[in-house]
């Protein structure tokens, strides 16, 4: 198998194609583009195939993002995943990779296409640089940008540092896009399993006026009195 080219991934994918899946697949496009197309494919086969085609060039698979079909989007930023975490990668493979999701951001148009590649991608890649850009985009217009801006540092909880985390939070919290509610509260959530104190500094500051989703997926690990008592505050 050429392991090289966007075109034989094409083709790998259109091995497995299933009419009978595209029904199913359309959920998944609540709030994306509408042109957005899907071959019908199961995502553990997708995620199969882009690692058998992880030496791909950047120019390919940037042929990817280009495609109109979600699962070849998919394999793209899939692609991009496993080079993000390929050990002792170069710093300038790292930063050309972090570019192209930036660049093309455009095409990274769906929650789990941002999921899939933002962590490594972009918050790897800041670990041990200035954070502007996570801010920048945490002020896009772009519901995925923003997204993108929260779902990134998950890389910088796993290595200790929430603050970033409660930030980006900060500026997103009255967000009106359910897909930020949910990414907010996910993830300051998963920062409190570092630091509960500042989980709870936030929630004081902010539970009574939050969404009620980002609140509920905030709160999700804690013991039912305190679950009770901050889903009160946002009662008063």
């Amino acid at each position: 198998m050429d392991t090289h080219t966007s075109q034989c991934f094409i083709h790998e994918l259109q091995q497995h194609q299933n009419e009978a899946e595209i029904e199913k697949m359309k959920k998944y496009f609540k709030g994306s583009d509408e042109n957005t197309k899907c071959l019908g494919l199961n995502m553990r086969t997708v995620f199969q195939l882009a690692k058998q085609f992880t030496d791909m060039p950047l120019t390919e698979v940037e042929r990817l993002l280009e495609n109109d079909y979600y699962e070849v989007r998919m394999g793209a930023v899939s692609i991009m995943d496993f080079q993000a975490k390929a050990k002792k990668l170069p710093e300038e493979n790292r930063q050309a990779l972090y570019e192209l999701y930036i660049r093309r951001h455009d095409r990274i148009n769906n929650w789990d296409l941002v999921d899939r590649a933002a962590p490594s991608v972009i918050g790897t890649y800041l670990l041990d640089k200035p954070k502007d850009k996570l801010y920048e985009l945490a002020h896009s217009s772009t519901v995925w940008e923003r997204r993108t801006a929260m779902v990134s540092t998950h890389s910088f909880i796993k290595a200790g540092n929430t603050e970033t985390t409660f930030a980006i939070a900060e500026i997103l919290i009255h967000d009106p896009e359910d897909f930020i509610n949910k990414a907010v509260g996910s993830f300051i959530r998963e920062a409190g399993k570092k630091d509960g104190d500042k989980l709870k500094s936030f929630l004081n500051k902010h539970a009574h006026t939050m969404p009620r989703i980002t609140l509920r997926y905030a709160i999700e690990k804690f013991d039912k009195s305190t679950r009770d008592y901050y889903l009160n505050r946002k009662k008063s």
